[in-house]
């Protein structure tokens, strides 16, 4: 059997999230299909993935960060320089649950996690914790949900959060007892729901959130005894209510860590007629500034879930006026990262009982691009897309997301990046065991993705319109004007921080001083071995005249080249570039 922690520290954090992870993997689609309660949008399970897989990657980043310190500093484990503290893990833990939370099952879940660090991080210098430090977590945990949430309705996830801390708060023992008896107590009250809550009853299931809830703490059984509990639920777990269908999302970006407020209905069953849309972003805001956007989002619409605190802010809402909803938040700070779901047929909003799902489209190209005005590009010609943040990449179940909203039976996947090589090829392989034709276009650059969208003809045979989409993105090279952040060793040199730089196909060919400068010597690198047009793809931080100065080079230098540019918004670069 192997070896397992006997107390609670960063490698046991690390751990769990994992576990968990895994769990929610394997339960997604029952969530999914269970999910009635608030909205029957059939996303619970892939909400609460989605947030713990964003929480898993901040601590693996935590880690990540800590060995290359223990290195360099020519030291490790043993010496204390190659792992963090239990602080630095749970902290890391809710974060990234908080910037990577979605719906109201996910922003809770960052809540109770949020709640749980607040206990396990209170001594910076503690490097673990035992069974009563545990316990003290979990009831802050549940408590902190609790009290945040404005009108708490029993039945759901709170019912068993509650539950699992007045089970673990009666356990004695390290542990790997109070994790079981955490897990027992919730468990049973997971069982209970349906007599909480009349929807539950009358489609003949236990809580979404609270069956996902169940999985985590099982999975934090099984990090401290290595063995993961049965689950032995009634029959009202396995029943699975059928007819639902995904919601169309439409993405739209814009221009720690504290309490919850949730509106939800008082009498615990989902408003027919409801909002329409769900809005989500992220909101950089002073505290004052969100106490008024609660107020005012709370005359727009429901279930309303705010979490944060120290500036950084998560914001979900269902309102019918989605624009005001997002104008409301820039009016209290920065909204980024913003999302709105329009709830799609079969959900309780917008389809009576029995209303068929919508039905499948034949073809559907994906495809992560990394600016807002790209993203606007690669949507009016008909991609689903996911935004890649400067800095932070898409993981693989965003991805997977994006695939089953595409709602396609042919999927082609375009990366765009040659760092998400790997990602991409994990949610095909996910996208194919859910049923989904999918193909792997290797685009490196956004710009070999307009190329292969260009070409797309979804009335062909799709192995055709793969081959031709493939060809296309084949034969555009691909460059980017970047500023150096940092004195590097080069293909052209040793670059300093604040040098520009101008990459070919990956790798600097260019160190310059200026911008445009450094851009028309990466487009004459280019154009000399030849091209018939040029597509460029400006950041919001390119010099205004770039553009003009660059089309008017191609258009002096190079006879018969025709020149495109686009508006790429915050896409991290400052300039791309494609040559076909």
């Amino acid at each position: 059997m192997p070896q397992v922690p006997q107390t609670f520290d960063a490698l046991a954090v690390r751990t769990w999230c994992g576990l968990a992870l895994q769990a929610l993997g394997r339960a997604r689609e029952e969530i999914d299909a269970i999910n009635v309660y608030p909205v029957a949008d059939g996303d619970t399970g892939t909400n609460l993935y989605l947030t713990l897989e964003s929480a898993t990657a901040a601590v693996e980043a935590v880690f990540a960060g800590h060995e290359v310190g223990g290195r360099e500093a020519g030291g490790g484990d043993e010496a204390g320089g190659g792992r963090p503290t239990l602080a630095d893990a749970v902290r890391a833990m809710a974060h990234g649950a908080l910037i990577g939370a979605r719906g109201n099952s996910g922003t809770i879940l960052a809540q109770l996690l949020r709640g749980m660090a607040q206990v396990l991080a209170a001594d910076s210098e503690t490097a673990h914790t035992d069974g009563p430090g545990l316990r003290l977590a979990l009831r802050q945990a549940a408590d902190s949900a609790r009290q945040a949430v404005a009108h708490p309705v029993e039945g759901t996830v709170l019912t068993v959060a509650s539950a699992a801390a007045d089970a673990a708060n009666g356990a004695e023992g390290d542990c790997g007892a109070v994790a079981r008896a955490a897990y027992e107590g919730a468990r049973a009250a997971l069982a209970a729901t349906p007599g909480q809550l009349a929807v539950l009853e009358r489609a003949g299931v236990v809580d979404a959130g609270g069956r996902g809830l169940v999985a985590v703490l099982a999975a934090l059984v099984e990090t401290f005894t290595g063995e993961a509990p049965r689950m032995r639920l009634g029959s009202p777990e396995v029943h699975a209510r059928v007819g639902l269908a995904s919601a169309a999302d439409v993405d739209i970006v814009g221009a720690g860590i504290g309490g919850v407020h949730s509106d939800v209905c008082e009498d615990g069953a989902p408003e027919e007629g409801g909002p329409a849309f769900e809005v989500i972003y992220l909101l950089e805001a002073e505290d004052a500034a969100v106490d008024r956007l609660r107020g005012r989002l709370d005359r727009l619409g429901n279930s309303l879930v705010v979490v944060g605190g120290d500036g950084l802010w998560n914001v979900h809402v269902h309102v019918d006026d989605a624009g005001a909803a997002v104008e409301a938040g820039v009016e209290a700070g920065r909204p980024y990262r913003i999302r709105i779901t329009h709830f799609g047929l079969g959900d309780v909003h917008t389809g009576g009982p029995g209303r068929p799902p919508r039905e499948r489209a034949q073809r559907a190209v994906v495809a992560v691009v990394p600016g807002e005005g790209l993203a606007g590009l690669y949507a009016e010609a008909g991609a689903t897309t996911v935004l890649a943040r400067p800095g932070e990449p898409p993981a693989s179940g965003e991805l997977v997301e994006a695939v089953r909203r595409a709602h396609a039976r042919e999927v082609v996947l375009l990366p765009n990046d040659a760092e998400l090589r790997h990602t991409a090829a994990a949610a095909a392989e996910q996208a194919r065991a859910d049923g989904v034709r999918v193909a792997l276009i290797p685009t490196r650059s956004a710009v070999q993705g307009i190329a292969a969208l260009a070409v797309h003809e979804p009335e062909r045979r799709f192995d055709e319109d793969v081959v031709a989409m493939t060809s296309a993105a084949g034969a555009t090279r691909y460059a980017e004007v970047v500023v150096a952040e940092r004195q590097s060793w080069t293909m052209a040199g040793i670059c300093q921080a604040g040098d520009v730089l101008g990459l070919i196909d990956g790798d600097v060919a260019v160190i310059g001083s200026d911008i445009t400068t450094t851009a028309e010597s990466v487009l004459d690198r280019m154009l000399s071995a030849g091209g018939e047009m040029v597509t460029l793809v400006l950041g919001d931080e390119a010099p205004d005249a770039i553009a003009a100065r660059l089309e008017s080079r191609v258009r002096e230098s190079y006879l018969a080249v025709d020149t495109v540019v686009y508006r790429g918004g915050r896409q991290g670069a400052l300039l791309l570039i494609g040559v076909e």
